[in-house]
């Protein structure tokens, strides 16, 4: 069995001192709505689904705990990985009122509140995290603008949490059709139940997370998709032994601050919160490359594990039958938000 050792601690939190005293002197308008009337000593609870032993953890808001506690002005972080103060569909609400003031969320976790955003996670909508990121950047303006306005909470950036792959107990996936027939555990969601139809799956499993395990375990599926930072994480490739990186979802976990938090900082506090938050998501990105490539090299080398790499799987028969499942299945708001991400594509 492999164990992942996430080394990487050491030399980023080596940076994240000298990081907060350049942004110790950081003021101005970072376009997070503060008002000014906050301010003075405040606690932000942070919230995330991910345990500790993920980077979107010790390479995420570990460090934003790190960066806004050091630039000394006066915000005090607390920490709530693992689901602690509930399931996403709990949290929400919380962010909104400013419970909890900064959480990371995927789309199809917010699409009950806000429709169009699960078009983010429609399998194979983004190629890769340069696309993603470009998106963000450059495409994503007219959807975050229209969420804030329709909830009150702001994305201020996406972090990457890793590409989705299949894990299965000995089921060799090289195209759609291997995918048929085959109990594949997908999250319980509409969007993610989507994903499923889109890439052949016809017996998906929808348990919830906390169930996932037990599940494998007992055969109930033979196989789960999620990043292999989340896989390795939650111990299923105790069970699973095939990895099949076919990677059909980029994986994004946005940063949401609503503006009832906003309204407890002053301007330079929020200008903190916001720099912060993009700056990390490159460090971020750089912990998730590393995690995954030791994690699966470990499988390479280990004869308990089949890794079936993606020069091997039929990516383009992935790709041409999600876009034409998506094509179809969405309309309105959701079917634009989608067009736009592919119009970026490469």
């Amino acid at each position: 069995m492999i164990t992942a050792r996430t080394t990487k601690r050491a030399a980023v939190f080596a940076a994240a001192a000298a990081t907060a005293l350049v942004l110790t002197g950081c003021s101005g308008d970072s376009g997070s709505g503060g008002s000014g009337g906050g301010g003075g000593d405040v606690t932000l609870t942070v919230s995330l689904t991910q345990n500790e032993q993920t980077p979107n953890y010790y390479c995420g808001v570990e460090l934003l705990k790190e960066r806004l506690e050091a630039a000394d002005m006066g915000i005090t972080v607390d920490l709530y990985p693992s689901s602690q103060l509930g399931p996403h569909a709990d949290r929400f609400p919380q962010v909104q009122s400013g419970d909890i003031d900064v959480d990371l969320l995927g789309g199809s976790e917010l699409s009950t509140t806000f429709p169009a955003i699960e078009a983010v996670d429609a399998a194979y909508a983004f190629d890769d995290v340069d696309h993603l990121f470009d998106w963000i950047d450059n495409g994503s303006q007219e959807l975050f603008d229209a969420f804030h306005a329709e909830t009150g909470v702001r994305i201020v950036d996406g972090w990457w949490f890793g590409n989705r792959t299949f894990t299965t107990k000995d089921v060799a996936v090289h195209d759609p059709d291997d995918l048929s027939g085959e109990p594949i555990r997908f999250p319980d969601s509409p969007g993610f139940l989507a994903n499923a139809e889109a890439l052949g799956v016809d017996s998906p499993v929808s348990v919830a997370v906390e169930e996932v395990y037990t599940a494998l375990q007992q055969g109930i599926a033979v196989g789960q998709e999620n990043p292999i930072v989340a896989t390795h994480s939650a111990s299923y490739d105790e069970i699973l032994n095939t990895i099949v990186l076919n990677e059909h979802n980029v994986g994004v976990q946005f940063t949401l601050v609503s503006d009832k938090t906003y309204e407890k900082l002053d301007d330079e506090q929020a200008a903190l919160l916001d720099e912060t938050l993009h700056e990390i998501r490159a460090e971020n990105r750089t912990c998730v490359e590393d995690e995954t490539n030791e994690i699966v090299d470990g499988y390479r080398a280990d004869d308990a594990y089949t890794v079936i790499e993606k020069d091997d799987i039929d990516i383009d028969a992935f790709v041409t039958k999600a876009e034409s499942y998506f094509t179809d299945h969405y309309d309105g708001d959701t079917l634009a938000a989608y067009e736009g991400i592919r119009a970026l594509a490469g």
